[in-house]
Formats: C-alpha cells, structure tokens, sequence
C-alpha cells in the first residue's frame, strides 16, 4: 500500500478486526457442544483445562505473525524467519509431549492441580490430540504475517472462515457420529480447524513466497541473522508467556475476596463482553506494524485512525454498559439470573476505557516492533502483571470489595500502567521518525 489515507487503513484492518471476531466466537459454539454430550460437567471441565495448556504451550509461536509482518522483506530474510518458525514449532510441540509424560502429567494435574480422576483421564486424551495445534498455529501465524506485509488481509479473513467452517463442522460431525467424551470432540474440532487453516493459508500466501523468495535484498538493507531475529522475538514471547499468568493470577484472588462464588461466575461472562470490542483494538497491531512505514513515517495518519477506533469501541462498550442493553445481555443472551446479572454491572462500567487503551497498546507495541525494540514491550506486560499483584490485594483484601470488581479495577489501573511504561521508549523510536512529532506519542 503506498497511498496511505484513512480510507484505505480502514479497507486494510476491516479484514484483520473481522479475523479477530469471529475468533472470539468459537469458544461458545464449543462450549455448547460439549454441554449437550454426556457428563457435561467433567468434559467442560476438561476441555476447559487442555485448552488453557494449549494456549500456554502456543505462547512461544503466537508472536510470528508480528515477526513475520515486520521482519520478511526479501529472499534471505524469509528463508531464515521460516527456519527460525519450524525450530519454534518443534520446540512447542516437544513442550506439550513433555506435559504428557505419565509421571510429568499426574504431577501437574492430579498433585499440583488437584483435579479429580475423571476430569484429568479425559484432559489426557484431549491434550493428545491437541498435539498438532501448536506447530499449525505457528506456522499458519508466520504465513498471514506475510499476507498482512503483502497487503492481502482478505485472505487472513477468509483462512479464519474456513477455519470456522471446518472446526463447527467437525464438532457436529462427532457429536452426531462418535461415541467420545465432549472434550475430545471439543479438542478434535479446534485441531481440525487450525490445521485446516494452516493448509489454506499456505495455498493462499503461495504468490507471496515466491515473490519474496525471488526479491533481493536492497543495498542498504541489514538483513537480519538467526541472534537478530532472536533477540527481536524472544521479548515478544516473553510477552505472551507473561500475560497469560493474568487470567489465572485473578481467579486466585477472586476466590478469596468477597462474594467468591458470583465473581467467578460473572468474570467470564464480563471478560467476553469486554473482548468483543477490544478484539478491534488487538487487530489493530498488525495493521500497524504493516502500515507505520519502514520509519514509523505514517505515524501521524495510524494514531490519528487509532483515537477514532479507541473512542468507537470505548463508546460502544459504555452503550451497552450505561443502558438497559446490559440487562438484554447479561439476562437474556448471558443467561445470567438477575441477581448475578447485578455483579456484572459495574466491573462492566469500569472496563469501558479498556478498549481504547488496548488499541493505544496496539499502536505503541507497533511503533516499538518497527523501530527493532521489542524489549519495552515485555517490560510493559510484566508492569501489568505486577501492577494487578499489588492492586487487587489493595482493593479486594483490604477495601473489602467485591472479587470481580476488584478485578477489573486493578485490570484497568495496571493497562493504564503499562501504556505509561511504554511512552518514553516510544518517543524514543519516534524521535527518529521523518515527519513525526514524538510529543504527540
């Protein structure tokens, strides 16, 4: 894209933001599978469980869409990011064959955990066949970073429909045609799908690798090494690493601060409200690393786009969150009785600056990768990680409030502190930037 304007960022992410969405549909589509199989309880239980191991096992591939977007530009440059994702890939995919060694896994699930027998023997077989999910997640995340870099986010679009596709139709298959606990169909459908999408995307970045195999490197280009492209990323998946301690940090405290039983009821049903519309803000990272320029030289126009989509979705949470549409929510598509569907209200007023705040994030994580300072990003993650540390305990223990509201009182304070641990670095990668003023960072 070399005619940067609104427009055409617009035309750009609308691609990436609806990815995104539909993303955040196939946890309730599963969920309602599995609920209608046998023993619902021990298999939501269990998929629940697998599911959070795999997520945890795919922290260090879910950045090389990131890396692939900034880094790949020419011949040299892809062969190495394609090596360096099949090295990513093996590792993962040796991380969960660990976790399945029958001593390894008895002592995490049944000793460190405590689940009960049940609920761990299907969580095994699950975790089984979650086997291909971090390699194809990696791999499918290292091509669509070279269709965003080539400007081809429809086609990210559509690898995610396909994928959606094959995923609901392989859960009604099985739950129709197969005698398997429902975490296994749960499991099973997620595999398939990423899997799935994996092949799609290979087929559909097949212009795009030849092109970039048959590009040169430019005279002034400093392609970078396997050490550069470690350095470059090992912060970026210390990011992930890190941020997924948040979700299970919160729930402890939840569990011991007031009105245990309705927070952790309410917590998911508002945490997936809230997603919704930040899910906007977080397809805005890779729109910007693609579209900031080699110099971060469009920062003007991508802030400029991003205040107005972080007052969008922030309004558009506070519509739902400040009028009777919260009750249509939480009671009639949540299901919520009305006196949980209380507890869900106020922590949903406090999360409407969350949104915007997430699109700056997105936006100052962009400019840092462009800029080849990924180690503030890291930083900012671990700043928030500490900051809901010590404020939930403040609020929580020592105020007395609510669990879920403590919880996202300290979740908003400790974002708002990691933005502000990334406005220096920021404004130094600015500061360098043709045409750019780095006080308006």
């Amino acid at each position: 894209m070399t005619d940067r304007t609104p427009r055409s960022v617009f035309v750009f992410w609308v691609p990436l933001a609806a990815t995104w969405l539909m993303m955040s549909v196939e946890g309730p589509i599963l969920a309602a599978v599995i609920a209608r199989l046998a023993d619902p309880t021990y298999n939501l239980a269990a998929y629940g469980v697998a599911f959070a191991f795999a997520i945890l096992v795919e922290a260090p591939v879910i950045m090389l869409m990131s890396a692939s977007t900034a880094l790949a530009e020419d011949a040299p440059s892809l062969g190495r990011l394609r090596r360096f994702t099949w090295a990513l890939n093996g590792i993962a995919t040796v991380l969960l064959l660990v976790v399945l060694v029958p001593p390894v896994y008895d002592g995490v699930m049944t000793g460190l955990m405590g689940l009960p027998d049940e609920v761990a023997r299907i969580t095994y077989g699950a975790l089984w066949i979650f086997l291909p999910w971090p390699a194809a997640i990696g791999y499918r995340r290292f091509l669509q970073g070279l269709l965003i870099r080539a400007n081809r986010t429809r086609l990210v679009a559509a690898g995610t429909v396909i994928r959606l596709v094959a995923m609901v139709s392989t859960a009604l298959g099985l739950a129709w045609a197969a005698d398997l606990p429902g975490a296994w169909v749960g499991a099973a459908a997620l595999s398939v799908g990423v899997v799935v999408e994996a092949v799609a995307a290979r087929f559909m970045a097949a212009g795009t690798l030849r092109e970039l195999a048959a590009t040169p490197p430019a005279p002034d280009a400093d392609v970078p090494g396997y050490g550069a492209i470690t350095r470059f990323y090992v912060p970026l998946a210390l990011t992930s690493l890190i941020g997924l301690t948040v979700q299970p940090m919160l729930t402890f405290f939840m569990g011991r601060a007031p009105a245990p039983l309705e927070s952790l009821a309410v917590f998911p049903v508002v945490h997936a409200l809230s997603f919704v519309f930040r899910s906007f803000g977080l397809s805005y990272q890779e729109a910007a690393i693609a579209l900031l320029g080699r110099n971060n030289e469009h920062y003007r126009l991508m802030a400029r786009f991003g205040l107005f989509l972080g007052f969008a979705t922030s309004g558009a949470l506070a519509l739902v969150a400040f009028t009777p549409l919260s009750t249509v929510w939480f009671e009639t598509v949540s299901g919520l009785s009305p006196e949980l569907a209380a507890y869900a209200v106020w922590p949903t007023r406090i999360l409407v600056p969350l949104p915007a705040l997430s699109v700056l994030l997105s936006l100052q994580r962009a400019i840092l990768v462009q800029g080849r300072r990924t180690g503030p990003i890291s930083g900012a993650t671990f700043t928030e990680v500490a900051g809901i540390a010590v404020l939930f305990p403040l609020f929580g223990f020592g105020w007395g409030w609510v669990g879920v509201t403590a919880a996202f009182v300290a979740f908003v304070g400790a974002r708002v502190a990691g933005n502000l641990y990334l406005l220096r670095p920021v404004r130094q990668v600015l500061a360098r930037a043709p045409g750019a003023d780095p006080r308006t960072a």
